[in-house]
């Protein structure tokens, strides 16, 4: 029996929670276009049974504090830097690899890493076959293998070679498990989701959104969510005309979180204002930032 801890490291939008859903084969952390969509140190099993329980963690993409929100962030990395049994340091194809060297190089890591080459799919000409010169024999790089975690390309070839890495041991966690995370913490990521895929660049990065209420009843759950801004405009913007957006932002939440949770759902969502929230220990603690 192999069991560990799969950490997954990388610039903002290299595909780190891309990958991790197609690993895992369920949608567990949220996906965009848009940089730093991740804030948390998401943690999801991949069980087989008396052979393996692997645990991967996608993590924020590795940038420079600017708010405390941030340093949040990465003190999730360091974390994930600290119980890792294997690293993956995930690359986008047409990245610059000295930019990239320079942030694996940082990370100091203590156990064998292997360097993705994701997004092969989309890379100019040339730059798999230059990324391959250039990070073989780099000292973290055990092994690099080229996929495309949004076509799903080469991930089993990359399973073998966490597997060959991974330690002998008992599993961590229930087998019937997906993740160490509630459910009303899926539910509020799944309504940040819907902001970073509806609204302009500023926005998303000025909200946070708070599941207060998860009600199982007999023929549906009850939800209801603050989503938190730091200004009025803002405030203005999420509700939309006449409440359009709110309501856009809602319905397609809804739709996903019964498709995540296989039951009927009623969705709530109220938007207040919290000047500065960013910056604030206490809304941070409150709004899962710990």
């Amino acid at each position: 029996m192999k069991a560990g801890f799969v950490n997954i490291f990388g610039r903002p939008n290299a595909g780190k929670s891309t990958l991790l859903n197609a690993l895992i084969g369920e949608k567990m952390a949220i996906v965009s276009s848009k940089v730093q969509t991740t804030r948390h140190r998401i943690k999801a099993f991949l069980n087989k049974p008396g052979e393996y329980q692997v645990i991967f963690s996608d993590t924020p993409g590795i940038i420079d504090p600017k708010y405390k929100l941030h340093e949040r962030m990465m003190d999730s990395v360091k974390s994930a830097l600290e119980d890792a049994d294997v690293a993956l340091l995930i690359v986008d194809a047409n990245e610059n690899f000295e930019e990239v060297d320079a942030i694996f190089q940082a990370l100091r890591l203590k156990v064998p890493s292997i360097v993705v080459l994701n997004k092969i799919d989309e890379a100019a000409n040339g730059k798999t076959a230059q990324a391959e010169a250039f990070f073989t024999g780099k000292p973290y790089c055990r092994q690099l293998i080229k996929i495309s975690a949004l076509q799903k390309v080469h991930l089993n070839k990359l399973l073998d070679a966490v597997m060959s890495l991974l330690p002998e041991g008992q599993p961590f966690y229930s087998e019937d498990d997906l993740s160490d995370l509630p459910t009303k913490f899926f539910v509020g990521e799944m309504v940040r989701e819907k902001i970073y895929q509806l609204f302009g660049d500023e926005i998303p990065y000025h909200t946070a959104v708070m599941v207060n209420e998860f009600k199982e009843k007999e023929s549906l759950v009850k939800i209801q969510a603050d989503i938190i801004v730091n200004r009025e405009t803002q405030k203005a913007i999420i509700i939309g005309d006449k409440g359009s957006m709110i309501k856009q932002i809602g319905m397609m939440a809804r739709k996903d979180i019964e498709a995540f949770i296989q039951q009927k759902v009623f969705l709530e969502l109220f938007v207040k204002v919290r000047p500065k929230w960013r910056d604030n220990d206490l809304q941070l603690k409150e709004y899962g930032y710990k």
